[in-house]
């Protein structure tokens, strides 16, 4: 679902939709949303991490670094938004689907056998990564797989229900910390149910000190998603559409921030806290991008993220295993930028990007879009 086609609004009966009807109600700010998510993913910090040391740019550099435990800093809302970007899509292009004439059998088809590609391609990308062949948990898009099916499963009920179930996931996922706490409390890094859990099936625990657990509040954030996509395909004004995804993106931080003495907001483990602390961080996020495109009409100015996000299966990729290599090749006609001093890593970073955004923009031009 990374880059499915959305259009703004349902029609009143099942139509056959064209190729041109599609494009013309795609939903920009959703299309904008996937390509800025898409950016800062890829954009290996826009080399800043690289300046964490350096007094005048360490208020920046932070930002963009994961921080190692408790806390959150901007670069940790990255993977909540592509995740709840994901799950804001769904109701786009299922919907669609639905008014095409799909049953619910059918959908379920088609949702099993996306989840079955991203499952794929997540294996082979991070097989090659490594260098070997073996199977984790830890790559969004093995997240994205799961999250996929329970959010169709899930959006089918009520939304009371959507609603209870979302409480009892995190609920669940919380207390499982709760009743196994490692000797040092119940979300330590090294030894809290999760990292445990994992080495007792896996043998070792990932770098990151992520956890395979985390498919449980992770998929809740995507169906926050699914809710904003339920909201924004509704026929409600816009203005109680904005008002709704505000009062939402106030209830996430307040919510977030209330758990926290509790549960602390730890992006690693996924925690509670964290899934709706980061909810109202990205619905901040969306909700300039809606007022930027649909409200000011600055259509124009997020033309590059619209190219960014078309082929957002293909750049990520790209990143995942050729980013040394696309460094190594450009820097043979940058030279790494020394000539700039301290800013050098910014410039470099900035060009690779800017090498991946030119072939995204090559394939938009000839309407080449990788799909799963």
């Amino acid at each position: 679902m990374l880059t499915g086609e959305v259009e703004t609004a349902p029609s009143q009966a099942p139509v056959k939709v064209s190729r041109e009807t599609v494009e013309s109600r795609r939903f920009l700010p959703l299309d904008a949303f996937r390509g800025l998510i898409m950016i800062l993913l890829v954009s290996d910090g826009f080399g800043f991490q690289t300046l964490v040391n350096v007094p005048r740019y360490h208020a920046i550099a932070v930002q963009f670094d994961h921080v190692p435990w408790i806390g959150t800093m901007f670069y940790d809302l990255i993977a909540p938004a592509f995740l709840f970007m994901v799950g804001m899509s769904m109701p786009f292009s299922l919907g669609r689907r639905t008014e095409q004439g799909a049953t619910f059998g059918q959908n379920l088809r088609y949702v099993l056998a996306r989840c079955l590609r991203l499952m794929v391609l997540s294996q082979i990308l991070i097989s090659i990564e490594a260098n070997r062949l073996h199977f984790q948990m830890h790559n969004i898009l093995t997240h994205i797989a799961v999250a996929y099916l329970l959010c169709f499963l899930i959006m089918q009920w009520k939304f009371s229900y959507q609603v209870c179930a979302a409480v009892l996931l995190l609920a669940l996922h919380s207390s499982l910390f709760f009743l196994f706490p490692g000797p040092d409390g119940a979300f330590t890094k090294i030894n809290n149910f999760g990292a445990v859990l994992d080495r007792a099936i896996m043998g070792y625990n990932y770098a990151s000190w992520t956890t395979n657990l985390n498919v449980i509040s992770t998929s809740v954030t995507a169906l926050f998603g699914v809710w904003a996509g339920n909201l924004l395909r509704s026929a409600r004004p816009r203005s109680q559409q904005l008002k709704i995804l505000a009062v939402a993106m106030v209830g996430g931080f307040a919510g977030g921030l209330a758990l926290s003495p509790f549960i602390p907001i730890i992006r690693r483990i996924w925690t509670a806290s964290f899934a709706l602390y980061s909810a109202g961080w990205v619905i901040a996020m969306f909700l300039v991008l809606y007022l930027l495109v649909e409200v000011a009409g600055y259509r124009k100015l997020v033309f590059p993220l619209l190219v960014a996000g078309s082929n957002a299966i293909l750049i990520y990729s790209l990143d995942l295993i050729l980013r040394g290599w696309l460094y190594q090749s450009v820097a043979v006609f940058t030279g790494n930028f020394a000539f700039l001093g301290t800013l050098a890593p910014v410039a470099q970073a900035c060009a690779v990007l800017l090498v991946m955004w030119s072939l995204c923009y090559w394939l938009y031009r000839h309407k080449i879009f990788l799909r799963l």
